[in-house]
Parts: structure tokens; C-alpha cells; sequence
């Protein structure tokens, strides 16, 4: 076993303690196992399990709130889905035990994914989870889960269902190390708006026995395998010397020679507004509305939203909505399946989604132009999945139809990055979603830690396009904000800043690292760090350049 260990790390911060590994593997049920011949007992049983599930998952997610909601409202929808539920009956009626008939339903589901491309294939780790936790409750037995433990620990899993993270206790659970995952899977996401210490694929972590002291640094990616009071004290120093800074950090968000950039919040709702109201957001840069919308049978009527937007628009003077961003992993149960898709990534999401159901987008904008009456806010809205002039210039007119003047768009298709200029002159402003332009760029699913070298943020060929997208917003007179995970990082957040990105937004934890970053570096500084980055070949040689004109980062 090596001193180290080195994976991705997704959450910032130091963590020192014993590791714990996921407990409670629930065994697979023999096959071949038959029921003893009272097949509606047996079906009832297997629905009843599948809707326990779903409750619980439902229930986790309204403990959770935010981001957490919509992945575990999802994973809920999974559970109760009706081609799932004909698959188990027939089964047992077939004779086949409801345990079984269970995971071997579950298995047909399993292979449609993996047979789906890897947009989708990256979802058999949440399947799978559902899937054991209803065979755990049709056996009796414990579902897998976070261990309890009296001590705090460092969590390690091959990698974390949702159901699991959403719900961890920051004063038990130090940090967490997975051997799968990537810098903007569901896990890395969730770990940064916890706080929480977290590093993703690393290879050769459950190799580690419980027990093992390890000191995991989220910011390197490194573990140190039994590392010494000394080193670890060193650690904590430096974290506790960064935590002064960052207390000193106040305000709006400037550079070091007084060069504005707006620090904003990425929420999922209301719940999440005190949290960015606490760390000094300025506004909110990115409104998630999907929380209204998924794991529903129907859709959500223009009052409710209209009361759910007001709460979040009533807090800050500035806020930008992302109108509903559904399809591919995130379906509407309200609204008909579309066609076969061979990989829903490249399908029918996003704004695309509208085009055959264009009530649910014009029910949303009239929603949140009246929830803004009377507020003295700056509302301003974008569509996800953008990638042409002619789809910004159509959700530019539905907008104007329903009385908001400022309608934008996200840049996370390299279409629209490669054609900003034409996109500026039908948009109010852009905003950049760099987990998708990541994926979409590199061909790489954002879920799987084999490929996440090409989910790093750092890669020229992503800094290129961001640099391609902010001059053309510039050149239009139109701002040009990042809201994708790469704002949250210090010393890419100052390199964005140096391709003339407009506006940072990210999650609330990350607000004071980034504002501090900036405070202590000029814009020259960053226009210089930007410029070396883009002459390096790769991910490692961006962050090196960029530092070396960062002192400090």
C-alpha cells in the first residue's frame, strides 16, 4: 500500500480521522426462488417495498432541500415507475419469489441503461441502490448505508447514492473518499454544498481497512495513508490560516485594484436561501426550478410556483431563474415519454423539451413575471440547452409575451459557444453551465470517474470556449456569467475573471474561498494567469500556469 493516495477533490478543506466504509451489503436473492403460491400476497408485498422506497427517498429529500431534493425526488420516481412495477408482477406471477422478482426487474431496467450510451449508463450506480434497498426491505434486513459510529470518521465507498449523501452529518462524517465519481457527479456537488471535505476517483480506497487514519485534503485530491500528528497538524494550520483569510473577506466581490464581479448563489429553492444569504451572495445567479416540477403527477399550477419563486426573489435584489430543465435524467411523470431515444442526452431536454408541450415553459414565465410584481428585484431568466440563434431568439419573444424584459440563455452546448456572436444579438446576457459544456465538449459523462480527467475544468479546450462565449457577450455590450461548479474554485474562478466573465455564481460554502481569492490578486493578475492557462496543452499545465501568476493560490 503506497503513503498516498490521489483521486479528484471536488469539495475543499482537511479532514483527519478513521476510515468507515459503507456498511450493510444486502445479499442477492437465489435464483430461482419461488413464492409459496399466493401471488396477490406476494405482488402486494413487492409494491408495497417499491412504494416504502419511494416515501423514504421522498422523505430524505425534503429533509435535504436544494440540489438533494431533485436527485432523491428523481431516484423516488424510479422506484414507483409503472413499466417497473408490470415487470416484478409479471414475474410473480410467474411463480418467481417477490425478492426476486424484484432484482431480477430491477436487472432488465439495468441493462436498458447500459445499453443506453453513457449519459444514462452513469445511473446504474442509483439504480442499483434503489434496487437493494427494496430487496432490504422485502428481506428484512438492513439497507446499505452510512455506518454508525461514536467517533467521527472519513467516509469510503465505491461511490455514494444519493439517498446517502443528502443526509450525512458534517460532525460525524469528517470527509468522504469514493473510488468512483468526478468532479460534477451528484456526490461532489452535494459534498461542496455541505462543506464537507470530499475526493472522487480515487483508485485503491477500498483497499483501505476501517480503522485506517488518513488525512484527505479536498482541495489536492490527495489521502495520506497514517499520517503523522505533525502532518496533520501542519494540515489543520494551514486550513485554520485560510479560515482567517476568508473571515476577513467581506463585501461585495472585487479584485485587488477594485475591478467589480458580482459573487451570486446557485439554489435550488427556498430552503437554500438562508445559507446564501449567510455567506454574503449578492444575488442569485442561478435559480434551479426543477424542484417544483419533479416527482409529480401532475404539473405544478401557476400559483404554487408563483409563491415559491416570490419567496427566493423577495430575498436578493438580483436573481436569475433557469426555467425548467427536465428530460434525459430528470422525466416528467406529467407529460408523455418522448420517443425512442438511443442516448436521452442528446434527446429531447432542456428547452428542446417545449417544443411539443410549450403550455408548461409559457405557465413558468407568466409564474414568475407576476411572482417579481411589485419587488424591487432585477429578474432575469435563461433557458438550459440552448443551441442556436433561432431557439434564443424564440425564448427571447415567449418571455417579451410574458412581460419579462430580460431573457437569457446558458452556454453549455459548444454550438452556442462557437456561434455566441450570433446568440448575443438575440439574448440579454449569457451564462455559462461548464459542467455541461464539459461533458458536451469532451464527449465525457459527468458521472463517470474513469472519465474524469475531461470533466476537469481546467482543460484549455473548455477555458477556449468560455473565452470564445465572454468576448462575444463583450463585444454585444451583454454581460457574461459562469454558474457551473468551476466558479467555485479560487484560482479558476480569478482565471474566468481574466477571460471576461461578467458575474461568478456557485454554491453558497464556496462564496467566501472565491471572494478572498479575488481581494487578494488584480485584474492584470488574472488577465495573465488567463492568458498563460490557454497556452498550456492540458488540465494540470492550465492549473500550474495559472498559479504561477497567482501567488498564494
Amino acid at each position: 500500500m503506497p503513503d498516498a493516495l490521489r483521486g479528484t477533490g471536488v469539495s475543499p478543506g482537511v479532514a483527519a480521522g478513521p476510515v468507515r466504509s459503507i456498511s450493510g451489503a444486502v445479499p442477492e436473492p437465489p435464483a430461482g426462488e419461488r413464492h409459496t403460491g399466493d401471488a396477490a400476497a406476494e405482488r402486494a408485498r413487492a409494491l408495497a417495498a417499491l412504494d416504502a422506497v419511494g416515501a423514504d427517498l421522498e422523505e430524505r429529500g425534503a429533509r435535504a432541500g436544494g440540489e438533494a431534493q431533485e436527485v432523491l425526488d428523481a431516484q423516488a420516481m424510479m422506484a414507483r415507475d409503472p413499466g417497473l412495477a408490470d415487470l416484478v408482477t409479471g414475474k410473480i406471477d410467474d411463480g418467481v419469489s417477490a425478492p426476486r422478482a424484484v432484482y431480477d426487474a430491477f436487472g432488465v431496467f439495468r441493462a436498458t441503461l447500459v445499453g443506453a450510451g453513457e449519459y444514462m449508463a452513469a445511473r446504474v450506480a442509483d439504480l442499483d441502490d434503489i434496487r437493494d434497498r427494496a430487496v432490504a426491505v422485502l428481506l428484512g434486513v438492513p439497507a446499505p448505508g452510512v455506518p454508525d459510529s461514536e467517533e467521527p470518521f472519513v467516509l469510503v465507498a465505491r461511490d455514494l447514492a444519493p439517498a446517502d449523501t443528502a443526509l450525512l452529518d458534517p460532525a460525524k462524517v469528517l470527509g468522504f473518499v469514493t473510488r468512483d465519481g468526478g468532479p460534477t457527479s451528484h456526490t461532489a456537488i452535494l459534498a461542496r454544498a455541505m462543506g464537507v471535505p470530499a475526493v472522487v476517483a480515487c483508485f485503491g480506497c477500498m483497499d483501505l481497512p476501517d480503522g485506517t487514519v488518513v488525512l484527505v485534503d479536498g482541495a489536492s485530491g490527495e489521502v495520506h495513508l497514517d499520517p503523522a500528528d505533525e502532518e496533520i497538524a501542519v494540515a489543520r494550520a494551514a486550513a485554520e490560516a485560510r479560515a482567517v483569510v476568508l473571515d476577513g473577506a467581506t463585501g461585495p466581490g472585487t479584485t485587488a485594484d477594485g475591478h467589480r464581479i458580482p459573487l451570486l448563489a446557485n439554489v435550488g429553492g427556498p430552503k437554500d436561501v438562508e445559507a446564501a444569504l449567510a455567506r454574503g451572495a449578492e444575488g442569485v445567479g442561478l435559480f434551479r426550478t426543477e424542484f417544483l416540477f419533479l416527482g409529480r403527477t401532475t404539473a405544478p399550477s401557476e400559483e404554487e410556483q408563483e409563491a415559491a419563486y416570490r419567496a427566493v426573489l423577495e430575498a436578493f435584489p438580483s436573481v436569475v431563474v433557469r426555467t425548467l430543465d427536465a428530460g434525459a435524467d430528470k422525466p416528467l411523470a406529467f407529460l408523455p415519454p418522448p420517443g425512442d431515444e438511443p442516448n436521452p442526452a442528446l434527446g429531447e431536454r432542456g428547452l428542446r423539451l417545449f417544443q411539443d408541450h410549450p403550455g408548461v415553459l409559457e405557465g413558468q414565465l407568466r409564474a414568475l413575471a407576476r411572482a417579481a410584481e411589485g419587488l424591487d428585484v432585477e429578474l432575469s431568466v435563461m433557458a438550459p440547452m440552448v443551441a442556436d440563434a433561432a431557439e434564443t431568439r424564440a425564448f427571447a419573444a415567449a418571455c417579451r409575451t410574458a412581460g419579462l424584459p430580460r431573457a437569457g440563455i446558458m452556454i453549455e452546448v459548444p454550438a452556442a459557444a462557437l456561434r455566441a456572436a450570433d446568440l448575443a444579438a438575440e439574448a440579454d446576457f449569457f451564462s455559462l453551465g461548464t459542467n455541461d459544456l464539459a461533458q458536451y465538449t469532451f464527449a465525457a459523462d459527468r458521472q463517470i470517474g474513469a472519465l474524469a480527467r475531461f470533466q476537469d475544468p481546467w482543460q484549455p479546450a473548455l477555458l477556449d470556449l468560455v473565452a470564445m462565449a465572454a468576448q462575444a457577450a463583450a463585444d454585444a455590450g451583454k454581460s457574461c456569467g459562469v454558474c457551473g461548479e468551476a466558479a467555485g474554485d479560487p484560482a479558476l474562478a480569478c482565471v474566468l475573471v481574466g477571460l471576461g466573465v461578467t458575474s461568478l455564481s456557485m454554491s453558497a460554502p464556496s462564496l467566501p474561498h472565491v471572494r478572498a481569492a479575488l481581494a487578494a490578486h488584480t485584474l492584470d493578475q488574472c488577465r495573465r494567469a488567463a492568458d498563460a492557462a490557454r497556452r498550456a496543452t492540458d488540465a494540470d499545465g492550465t492549473r500550474e500556469a495559472a498559479r504561477t501568476e497567482l501567488p498564494g493560490l
